[in-house]
This record gives C-alpha cells, sequence and structure tokens, in this order.
C-alpha cells in the first residue's frame, strides 16, 4: 500500500483579516464622535436647570463666547466658570461687554435655587446695561399630549 501525500497545509492561508477589525474601530469612531458633543463642557458650572413643556430654542448659550451666569442651588453665582460675589457682579459684567457688540447674557439657575437669588442676579444684569437677558431651561421628560382639535370631542370607549 502506498501512502497518500496530503497537501491540506497548503489551502490554509495565514494572513490576518483585518476587515472586521476596521469595522468596529469605525463604529467606535461614530460612536465617540456623536457622544463627545454632548459631555459637560470644561468650565461650565453643572447645574440642575428648571424644566419645561416648551422651552425656547436659544442656540447662542451654546457658543463658547456666550456669556454665561450660572445660580447653584446653595446661591453661589458663577460668571463663566469664575465664582463672583453678587455686589461684583455688575462691574465684572459691564467689563467683558465692553468688549462686545452684543450684549447678550444668560442666566443658567438651578432649579431649586431661591427665587430672591436669581431676581438679585437680574437687577445686576440690568444694571450693568444688559440688552438681552436669557433664562435657561429644560425639555421636561413627560410631555402632555396635545389637546384634540377644536369641534371634535374626544369620546371614550368603554
Amino acid at each position: 500500500m502506498a501512502m497518500a501525500n496530503r497537501n491540506e497545509g497548503s489551502k490554509i492561508s495565514s494572513d490576518i483579516n483585518v476587515t472586521p477589525m476596521v469595522d468596529v474601530m469605525l463604529v467606535l469612531l461614530i460612536i465617540f464622535m456623536v457622544v463627545t458633543p454632548l459631555l459637560v463642557q470644561p468650565g461650565v458650572v453643572p447645574v440642575d436647570m428648571a424644566k419645561t413643556d416648551h422651552p425656547l430654542a436659544m442656540p447662542d448659550a451654546q457658543k463658547e463666547d456666550a456669556l454665561l451666569v450660572a445660580i447653584t442651588h446653595d446661591g453661589m453665582i458663577y460668571l463663566g466658570s469664575d465664582h463672583v460675589a453678587l455686589d461684583q457682579l455688575a462691574t465684572k459684567l459691564r467689563e467683558k461687554l465692553d468688549r462686545r457688540p452684543d450684549k447678550h447674557v444668560f442666566v443658567k439657575a438651578d432649579a431649586r435655587a431661591k427665587y430672591g437669588a436669581v431676581v438679585a442676579v437680574v437687577n445686576n444684569l440690568r444694571s450693568a446695561n444688559v440688552e438681552d437677558i436669557g433664562l435657561l431651561t429644560e425639555q421636561s421628560k413627560s410631555v402632555l399630549p396635545s389637546p384634540s382639535p377644536a369641534g371634535k370631542k374626544a369620546e371614550l370607549k368603554t
């Protein structure tokens, strides 16, 4: 009997298939590109803003050069990322507004902040000759269903 020669090893490819790895890396890249802008911006004071059903869009508040005044739940006031005393807010704000053509300031108040602290900040903004004050809020998670159109009665089926 003769021995049969088998050359099965010559059919196996020893090259590494990198296509699945490239696919996974591209998916991870896309995920990181989408998630990165959603992260908290460095230098911005985190505040739990009041929630509302119908907030107005204020895209200028997201710009890097936007003037943000934050009020935390314990009454601390921040101009950008710098802690500011209430009596110094108007003077520091005037210094920043002198170099700007637009006089827009956005106020981020914590939902648990005292009403008097927010009013005091708004009064200081007005004394600093701020032309436009934007009060920032967040979209509430539960949106109520829209009312039925006029003239149609909602019917309940039992």
